[in-house]
């Protein structure tokens, strides 16, 4: 009989398939990241516990291509600052990826909230522009030019939470209690620039990123970096009080019966920072969350 590639690995099979999956050669991307600075309620308010809101209500998008062998991938993340039992991290909302690989991976063993989407990064001389779009909404768009080198900065530990469980298959609750996840990643950056630019957050019923108004642009740089992870199980959360959470990790169709948001506010030119720089990063130019339309 032919083989079935469905059917069963034997011993050596499954020993050369777990050494393949060894550690991997070092795999560099480049990407832009914006971080702003919220409302403070509504940071704490997508939180689900034992998150905490820290002190500066934080929020950063990530629009990066990865340079794997033979498959690019586009690689997005906006998340939140957040903190657990004294520790500062960040917890993604959404997570595009281009790769139904990196989609699969990352939710099944870590818990990561991703789905498949479009994560566009182009650079032009100076110019520089990406966005991550999804149901033909480009719901975070940044442009803008490079204005010099900044230092590297040194070799960092960060970290990020998720949640990983299983939506029970009755329709009500978890088959399991939730798990919180601690995913702790080992960067280490070549190359880091300054961008002097703008960042828009458009309406999107799916990726309501939207919601997370920008009161301040702290920073708007573009990077190439290498990053490995590992995840820990730190400890099985509450059910209950996750459960009014979980459609964060969903193109959910009960989206149609939630509230409406609120009528978007008259268009504004945007305005030029005075060019002051923050902790020696990107001079960069405060926008708007803007709502409506795409790209």
């Amino acid at each position: 009989m032919a083989r079935v590639r469905y059917g069963p690995r034997d011993e050596a099979e499954t020993r050369a398939a777990r050494a393949a999956a060894g550690p991997l050669p070092e795999i560099w991307s480049t990407g832009v990241t914006a971080i702003w600075e919220s409302d403070p309620q509504v940071v704490a308010a997508v939180l689900p516990p034992p998150l905490e809101p820290p002190a500066t209500p934080l929020v950063r998008a990530h629009i990066g291509t990865v340079e794997l062998p033979g498959a690019p991938l586009g690689a997005g993340s906006v998340a939140v600052a957040a903190r657990h039992r004294g520790r500062a991290g960040w917890y993604p909302l959404v997570m595009p990826m281009t790769h139904e690989r990196a989609l699969t991976g990352g939710r099944e063993v870590f818990g990561e909230p991703k789905k498949l989407g479009e994560v566009v990064l182009e650079r032009d001389g100076t110019a520089v522009r990406a966005w991550l779009a999804r149901h033909g909404v480009a719901f975070v768009e940044v442009s803008g030019e490079v204005t010099g080198p900044l230092p590297p900065p040194e070799p960092a530990v960060k970290l990020d939470f998720y949640f990983k469980f299983l939506p029970a298959v009755d329709g009500s609750g978890f088959d399991g209690d939730p798990l919180l996840v601690y995913c702790t990643r080992r960067e280490r950056v070549r190359r880091l620039e300054a961008v002097t630019g703008e960042l828009v957050l458009r309406e999107s019923p799916f990726d309501p990123v939207a919601d997370l108004p920008v009161r301040r642009l702290v920073e708007i740089t573009v990077a190439e970096k290498t990053t490995d992870q590992k995840g820990e199980v730190i400890e099985r959360v509450s059910g209950a009080a996750l459960l009014p959470y979980i459609h964060q990790r969903y193109d959910d169709a009960g989206q149609i019966l939630d509230g409406p948001p609120p009528p978007p506010p008259p268009p504004a030119a945007p305005a030029t920072a005075s060019g002051a720089t923050t902790s020696g990063a990107a001079a960069s130019r405060p926008a708007p969350a803007r709502r409506g339309g795409s790209a």
